[in-house]
């Protein structure tokens, strides 16, 4: 079996082996039982019906051959998923931003909401592609929309990308502008305001951020925008110390 790193040794043991990740147990019994131990809200999920409807209309098609996924945020480090290859990616059109609302719970509530990051319209956007083999690629999927389409809020989409050993087709996940939490017009002080507030039983929006900021320095990846609003998240957490 070939070496998923053959490509960018640097990178291995930089990425969390799926077997042991907590988002392989993403799942609407596995939210209802959350919300039952820190009475958390309920009800904001697609239903598994819903889910798999938007999977087989994303997938149709494509379910005898690999599948590229491009990772932007959590995914790059987490990505949960068995995966054949990792490459380093770019694709063009898009960038990291912090437009996704977050108030069920996780790093924010209704409350104090906290802000997630999403791939919306930008200039363009380093990470990672992960290829998944053919022969897994039922069971991954599967996990890989509990995580990433739970609910409204993202776009699954296939787009270019550009990587050192030349371009693939990848499935992304982008920001849905018509899902109720997704807030593209944000401004940057309700961004700063969000993140240095938000927190919920996964911990804090900031420290989301941070480890984002960290992870993405690991991994070799520039993006001084993320690392920026970074600064002026902690300048905020400062002040009000």
């Amino acid at each position: 079996m070939a070496d998923p790193f053959r490509h960018h040794p640097e990178l291995r043991g930089k990425i969390d082996d799926p077997a042991g990740s907590f988002m392989r147990k993403m799942s609407i019994p596995f939210l209802e039982e959350l919300g039952r131990t820190h009475n958390l809200p309920g009800g904001w999920w697609y239903s598994d019906a819903e889910r798999e409807a938007l999977r087989a209309q994303t997938l149709a098609g494509r379910m005898g051959r690999d599948l590229w996924v491009f990772a932007y945020g959590s995914l790059m480090w987490d990505p949960a998923l068995h995966f054949a290859e990792i490459r380093r990616a770019r694709i063009e059109g898009y960038a990291r931003k912090f437009i996704l609302l977050e108030t069920y719970g996780g790093r924010g509530t209704e409350d104090q909401p906290g802000l997630m990051a999403a791939l919306d319209a930008g200039a363009g956007c380093e990470g990672l592609a992960f290829r998944i083999s053919a022969e897994v690629l039922e069971a991954e999927t599967y996990l890989l929309w509990h995580r990433e389409m739970i609910c409204a809020g993202y776009h699954a989409v296939f787009m270019p990308a550009e990587t050192p050993q030349g371009a693939v087709e990848a499935l992304a996940f982008v920001a849905d502008h018509d899902a109720p939490d997704v807030r593209p017009d944000i401004s940057r002080d309700d961004q700063v305001r969000m993140i240095a507030t938000g927190q919920g039983i996964l911990g804090t929006a900031a420290d989301y951020l941070r480890k984002l900021v960290e992870k993405l320095d690991q991994l070799g990846i520039e993006d001084a925008e993320t690392r920026g609003l970074l600064d002026e998240v902690e300048h905020c957490i400062e002040l009000t110390k």
